[in-house]
């Protein structure tokens, strides 16, 4: 079905096609040249992350993350249940029990109080998942990661130029706190390149063997660089990396990220300030920000009072050709994984599950379109 108002349409700067074009007659299409070189020392310098390795999806960053903790079979990894399925599958392949946390009440990212009661001698790992772009509270997950002896892997898929102020009054980029991180540009992101991730690597006991597993298992890298005479096979690994053509989309729209954030924040406001009274008197709940979080208007959701509401928003908008869409079902939930999971109900992330709700957000969404998606909504 064709939607006057899609969920999301893929920006273009005007500069993706020249790049690529560029890229292919550098003679260096393959990954690791210019362009991905470029978006690697852009993205460190910018939000301070120890090193940055683009990957051909976030996916595969995550599945980077835990070869480097050396997830073993038995060995336990908690994550919030209401995400994407990437975030359970890396550590699954290793053979790890995925652990899952509930939401929070006032926000859909993980509980971090019901954290430390899930711990266990076999607990290997936390995997926050910054939700919409807003902070977990990092102070807490890595002050328990210090205690317990455990690593933490941010799932920064949609968390890109977003922040968090801890309890020392610092603001640091969501992704720069954990030993790793995963990010995707997924054409559904904030800054894309169709498929396309990245891997942050903050701890430098990571860094060189990352270079090696993103590298096939490799020291190619470290040959190209002069570092040593030969590269051979030293570890395990995959090809994660992508090609110069991803990588060169990928910098048109960096170049224009300020840009970009601009127009999403905008747009975010218009929803927030147009739906607010209704909201309130139709008991249905708006996004909120921890203190502590900063917005990067990945997203604007509203959760509604029950499924019956929501489905009955979908049904009104799509008969105006406005297409929403709800979001993650519940992974303790799934066919997969409804066996393995240890009987813990999690009713909030049961209640995001049945009530969010997320509108159309892209760059070039009007205020008109906006207002005609709420006004829509409001009928």
């Amino acid at each position: 079905m064709s939607y006057q108002i899609p969920f999301n349409k893929p920006y273009l700067t005007g500069k993706e096609a020249h790049y690529m074009y560029d890229a292919v007659y550098t003679g260096k299409i393959s990954g690791n040249g210019k362009y991905t070189q470029l978006c690697q020392a852009f993205l460190k310098e910018r939000y301070g992350f120890g090193k940055c390795l683009l990957t051909t999806s976030c996916t595969d960053a995550l599945e980077m993350a835990a070869i480097l903790i050396n997830i073993q079979p038995g060995d336990e990894v908690i994550m919030p249940s209401y995400t994407f399925v990437s975030t359970a599958n890396a550590f699954i392949l290793r053979g790890a029990v995925i652990v899952f946390a509930d939401s929070r009440k006032d926000h859909p990212g993980m509980d971090e109080s019901s954290i430390e009661k899930l711990i266990t001698p076999k607990t290997k790992a936390i995997v926050p998942v910054h939700y919409a772009g807003v902070a977990c509270d990092m102070d807490l997950i890595m002050s328990l990661a210090d205690k317990y002896n455990l690593f933490v892997i941010e799932d920064a898929a949609q968390a890109i130029d977003s922040f968090y102020t801890g309890k020392d009054g610092k603001k640091k980029a969501l992704g720069s706190i954990g030993h790793l991180a995963a990010f995707s540009f997924h054409e559904t992101k904030n800054i894309i390149s169709g498929e396309g991730g990245m891997l942050a690597v903050n701890d430098p006991q990571f860094m060189a063997r990352a270079e090696i597993i993103w590298e096939k298992g490799t020291n190619r890298s470290a040959f190209f660089r002069g570092e040593v005479d030969k590269y051979g096979w030293v570890d395990m690994g995959s090809s994660f990396l992508p090609s110069e053509i991803v990588a060169a989309f990928l910098w048109a729209q960096l170049e224009n990220l300020d840009d970009i954030q601009k127009k999403r924040a905008e747009h975010w406001n218009v929803y927030h300030n147009q739906l607010k009274e209704w909201a309130n008197k139709e008991k249905i709940s708006l996004p909120g920000l921890p203190g502590f979080a900063t917005n990067n208007a990945h997203m604007f959701f509203i959760v509604c009072s029950d499924l019956s509401q929501r489905t009955a928003i979908i049904d009104k908008l799509k008969q105006s050709g406005i297409l929403a869409v709800f979001h993650y079902l519940s992974l303790h939930n799934s066919p997969f994984y409804k066996d393995k999971h240890d009987g813990r109900e999690l009713p909030q992330t049961d209640h995001y599950s049945d009530c969010l709700l997320r509108l159309p957000m892209y760059y070039e969404l009007t205020t008109k379109q906006i207002e005609l998606i709420t006004n829509t909504m409001m009928k």
